[in-house]
């Protein structure tokens, strides 16, 4: 069958780095920072970069003539291997950059497709990443048979390697069919199970790439989830159980993180891994405080969001790493802005306290704080606080019993029936009068 990757990986290679910088980039960072902690991760050994800064790319090669040249004396002066776009390049401009320099050309695509190939270990990650493979791949299939061109034509005279292009992409449309059909049944199983965990509040970290999401699910549960200060350390959703003081147990789940130009095919292919955050009563998006493109981090984090269509969720934003920040004002000026944020170390412990407290007051936003009298032989009813709320305590008199209770509201309209009276709590705790029975227990 038809090998979608050109070469097994990119490892050990000797890489030169080009970006092409266009009117809308902006530079809070070093322009192929982002690239080099992407090609590092991906065991690339950097040895040269180029930039150029163009009001459109060229549609040849998407750098400019002079500037293609200085690519190549610079592939030619230190042996390098491969060149990795910092952009996304057309079949025909990876072609042309490729006969030009005479090395395999990358594109960011390509680059972050190799990481996911190399990091995915569960039997879902590889499903999603192969696909996102395929579906790059499909398009360029022909450049992958330049020798097509040597092939005689006419009636009659189709060569093998046209017939072999044409079988290749069936075969690569037949696997696509077979790996998103795949796909949907894990994601109407995992659909399940989350929604089968809906008996605990549901906490959901998201955000950029290497922002310290698997650290912080560590410092928050006890977990000793991997973490590294690499790009894409987590492909896979790890849930874990966090004890919220002044709460109770909820369900905290890391996810795969974000970055900026994010591949499509990648995000369709991950919608699976997604599904925690999805369906998630709050999402704590995770920046990283000390790193010099923070703000463009946290919109590539939201743009993510709005693509994968949970964006319309409540947010806590979390600025982490406030110990490696060089200066107070830097934290300052993102807590101006975003004056709702929490500052945390998650390696260091700083700001945890205050985080569980901020997570505490977001999820009680959904929360009424009620006092429901019945008779004590309503085991149902009991039963149904317990399962949809947490029971904070019980007083009994005679044949009744009142149930103090924090439960959500969408549940509270299916409490009233006759013989039981709720009465909500206000902020101050004093008892407000009782809530109109509206319809029995279901």
């Amino acid at each position: 069958m038809y090998e979608l990757d050109r070469a097994d990986s990119v490892a050990s290679e000797a890489a030169v780095l080009v970006g092409v910088l266009l009117p809308d980039r902006r530079l809070d960072e070093p322009p192929l920072q982002e690239l080099e902690g992407l090609a590092t991760t991906a065991g690339v050994n950097v040895v040269g970069q180029v930039t150029q800064r163009r009001a459109t790319p060229a549609t040849a090669t998407y750098l400019g003539k002079g500037k293609v040249e200085e690519l190549v004396a610079m592939v030619g002066r230190h042996g390098a291997d491969v060149i990795i776009f910092d952009n996304d390049l057309t079949p025909a401009q990876t072609r042309n950059l490729e006969q030009a320099t005479g090395v395999k050309v990358l594109d960011r695509t390509e680059l972050i497709l190799d990481i996911f190939a190399s990091r995915a270990q569960t039997h879902q990650a590889r499903l999603a990443v192969e696909l996102a493979q395929h579906e790059y791949a499909m398009p360029r299939l022909k450049r992958m048979w330049t020798h097509l061109s040597r092939q005689k034509k006419g009636v009659g005279l189709r060569g093998p390697g046209e017939k072999q292009l044409e079988e290749d992409r069936r075969l690569v449309e037949n696997r696509i069919r077979d790996l998103r059909r795949e796909l949907r049944v894990i994601e109407r199983r995992k659909e399940r199970e989350v929604a089968a965990r809906r008996e605990l509040m549901t906490v959901s970290l998201v955000g950029y790439t290497n922002a310290g999401k698997s650290t912080l699910l560590n410092a928050l549960t006890g977990a000793d989830v991997l973490t590294q200060d690499a790009l894409f350390a987590t492909l896979d959703t790890r849930t874990r159980r966090w004890q919220l003081p002044g709460w109770g147990p909820v369900l905290l789940s890391d996810t795969v993180g974000f970055i900026r130009d994010l591949p499509h095919h990648l995000i369709e292919s991950f919608k699976a891994t997604l599904e925690e955050a999805r369906q998630a009563n709050l999402l704590l998006h995770v920046a990283d405080g000390s790193n010099p493109a923070v703000y463009d981090q946290i919109t590539a984090a939201y743009e993510v969001l709005e693509e994968v269509g949970i964006q319309r969720k409540d947010t806590l934003l979390v600025v982490n790493k406030i110990d490696a920040m060089p200066h107070r004002a830097r934290l300052e000026g993102l807590l101006s802005r975003y004056p709702d944020a929490v500052g945390i170390s998650a390696r260091g412990g700083a700001g945890l306290t205050q985080l569980a407290s901020a997570v505490s007051v977001a999820l009680s936003r959904s929360f009424l704080d009620v006092d429901v009298e019945m008779g004590v032989e309503n085991g149902r009813l009991m039963a149904y606080l317990a399962a949809h709320g947490e029971v904070l305590s019980k007083k009994y008199h005679n044949d009744r019993v009142i149930v103090h209770c924090r439960v959500p509201q969408k549940y509270l309209g299916r409490v009233g029936e006759d013989g039981v009276v709720v009465r909500p709590h206000s902020p101050n705790g004093d008892l407000l009068p009782p809530i109109p029975a509206v319809d029995d227990v279901a």
